[in-house]
């Protein structure tokens, strides 16, 4: 079996031999701090090692410290589009960031947020999905297809490693489970991140 790169997220280790994580998301509005802190509560107490909150604009920032102050979790900040915000997360105390490099602008917004994630040693998770692959590479393949999942994870990943950035874990997600599974295989075969094991439109 590949062994992959180790990384931390906060102070629990991924990959290199370290245990399988158990990570959730929150699905309580982003604007429901208290109700977001009460699930947070929860899912650590089942047994939950990594939780998942979701960072849609600025207001929500306001969920990474009252969060972090009622568990001892690592969190991850989900983060869609605005570069800005992975910025706020990493200033906010957040463990992990979750965003695709190439949906957010130019190379000085990567850098940016490169730059900030290395200094505090936050590893960013790259999520491509099957339902939001680019154009170009749909248009290669044909379809989401394992190959096309893969090409598309190591694009996010070479924006990052262009500004020197190496803790990255990978997650590609398919409502199909044999695309999944070989997508993965593909990964293993071509980089040595961390994998990130999900099914989307679960």
């Amino acid at each position: 079996m590949k062994k992959t790169k180790k990384i931390y997220v906060g102070g629990l280790p991924i990959g290199g031999g370290s245990k399988i994580s158990v990570q959730s998301m929150l699905n309580v509005p982003s604007t429901d701090i208290e109700g977001s802190v009460r699930q947070a509560v929860k899912l650590e107490k089942a047994g939950c090692d990594i939780i998942r909150v979701a960072i849609p604009n600025m207001e929500a920032i306001a969920l990474i410290p009252a969060i972090k102050n009622a568990v001892k979790v690592p969190l991850v900040a989900d983060i869609h589009f605005d570069y800005r915000l992975a910025l706020e997360a990493a200033a906010a105390g957040i463990d992990k960031i979750r965003i695709n490099p190439g949906n957010i602008g130019s190379d000085e917004h990567v850098k940016a947020v490169a730059d900030a994630c290395r200094r505090k040693k936050i590893p960013i998770r790259i999520g491509v999905n099957s339902g939001s692959l680019e154009k170009e590479i749909l248009a290669k393949y044909g379809s989401p297809t394992p190959q096309a999942l893969v090409e598309s994870a190591l694009y996010h990943a070479s924006l990052l490693e262009k500004f020197d950035f190496q803790d990255i874990v990978i997650s590609m997600k398919s409502s199909d489970v044999d695309t999944t599974i070989r997508a993965y295989e593909i990964a293993a075969e071509k980089c040595d991140y961390p994998l990130h094991l999900g099914v989307t439109e679960a």
